[in-house]
């Protein structure tokens, strides 16, 4: 078969096992999840197998330290992806709540109750841990999912659908095929190919670097939810205490660089840069982190540990140990650096001043706004909707951290006695 043909082929299956899944009840679906669970530990060895063989082409392909960071799938990551599938499974079915109950003058009962999207893709790179997450979301959610991660996780990503199936066919021997699916081929055509067939995809959610995001939402017939770049910052205001700055500044920037919830950008008060800045950029440099400074940061840090930011480092996202450093003066020049470059992921102000930390959550425009708190922690699971989908920096739809819920749309449900309208 054609290109076009064995999509369109992958795509039917999907929509037919969409209308299979939403028989299924809460019980079968934990069943289910916890059955991937088991399967993703027992099987973890063959699973490194696969993705040794991606890391191997990905080191002589000369993928970058960040993006190889994010394709490993060691012990302790297949752990993980394991226990994010049974915190799906004790997590409330999204499906089937009723959102809104009344009655009208006309005696039409309505409700408004959650349902299950239908058909799912799911276009990422490199993280071979978002198939599992991804899978077992939409699949509590009551969705079949077409997953297409970067070529570099191929190996990778095939052998974790290929056991979450068989987990699932072990329970219930009738489970559809087309209920997990991994789009095959690494052609780029095959993007666009899915992305036209609006009758069988109800949704794309893409999750990787602005040119991916950028690519499928140019190419996309069918609705995008964008999980665009993440360059967070972390304002130190006047007021802060600085122990504690240092630590959230430091947690931000190297917990784990190669992720989207990890700072790009410190911003400095300039009443305390000359006091804080020596020592917020020693703590940075000893974990190997390359800071890009302004002029009047520059002044402070000294060219030895920094280097001059260009025109382009305040909009970049690095995914690296690198950060851009600025002294603004106060939350005004805070503000308006964030609402200017942000990309609207998450941003955090440090501060022991409650009237101004009020102020930067209230304007910042962004999916999440923290104060005293890292960026690393929105996430997901540390907002305990367990596994997520990815964090959405879409203002219509789904908006932040996508869990269970936003994995659903709703219908409104009728109810007369031979009602007809007058």
């Amino acid at each position: 078969m054609s290109l076009t043909e064995d999509i369109a082929t992958l795509a039917q299956a999907a929509k037919t096992a969409s209308r299979q899944l939403s028989r299924m009840d809460t019980e079968e679906k934990n069943l289910c999840l916890n059955s991937m669970a088991d399967i993703l530990e027992a099987e973890k060895a063959s699973i490194q197998e696969e993705n040794n063989k991606d890391m191997e082409l990905a080191q002589k392909s000369g993928l970058g330290q960040a993006m190889t960071d994010r394709l490993l799938l060691n012990e302790g990551r297949i752990l993980a992806m394991a226990q994010g599938l049974r915190e799906v499974a004790g997590l409330p079915d999204p499906v089937g709540k009723v959102l809104t109950k009344m009655k009208r003058p006309s005696g039409l009962k309505l409700r408004k109750v959650s349902c299950p999207i239908g058909v799912v893709v799911i276009i990422y790179e490199s993280r071979p841990n978002v198939t599992a997450d991804a899978a077992g979301l939409c699949f509590k959610s009551g969705n079949s999912t077409i997953l297409r991660g970067g070529k570099e996780s191929l190996n990778s990503n095939k052998i974790i659908a290929k056991y979450m199936l068989k987990a699932c066919q072990s329970v219930f021997p009738k489970f559809p095929q087309g209920a997990i699916q991994v789009v095959p081929t690494a052609n780029r055509e095959a993007i666009p190919e899915l992305l036209s067939l609006t009758k069988l995809i109800d949704l794309c959610i893409p999750r990787g670097g602005e040119g991916l995001i950028k690519t499928v939402t140019e190419c996309s017939k069918v609705p995008v939810i964008k999980h665009y770049k993440g360059i967070c910052s972390v304002y130190v205001d006047r007021e802060a205490n600085l122990d504690k700055a240092i630590s959230v500044v430091v947690n931000s920037k190297t917990h784990r660089t190669g992720v989207c919830n990890a700072m790009e950008t410190l911003l400095i008060d300039s009443v305390i840069a000359p006091d804080l800045l020596p020592r917020i950029g020693k703590a940075l440099a000893n974990k190997g982190v390359e800071l890009r400074a302004c002029n009047k940061s520059r002044a402070i840090l000294g060219d030895d540990l920094t280097i001059p930011t260009n025109d382009t480092d305040w909009d970049t996202e690095y995914l690296d140990l690198i950060c851009s450093v600025r002294t603004v003066d106060g939350i005004e020049g805070a503000l308006e650096h964030i609402n200017t470059h942000g990309s609207g992921h998450t941003d955090c102000i440090v501060t022991e001043n409650e009237s101004i930390a009020e102020r930067f959550q209230n304007e910042v425009d962004a999916s999440a706004v923290f104060w005293n708190v890292s960026t690393r922690f929105s996430d997901g699971g540390e907002f305990g909707m367990g596994a997520e989908i990815g964090i959405s920096t879409d203002k219509i739809g789904a908006r932040g951290p996508m869990g269970l819920a936003e994995l659903t749309t709703y219908k409104w449900l009728g109810e007369g006695d031979g009602l007809a309208r007058a």
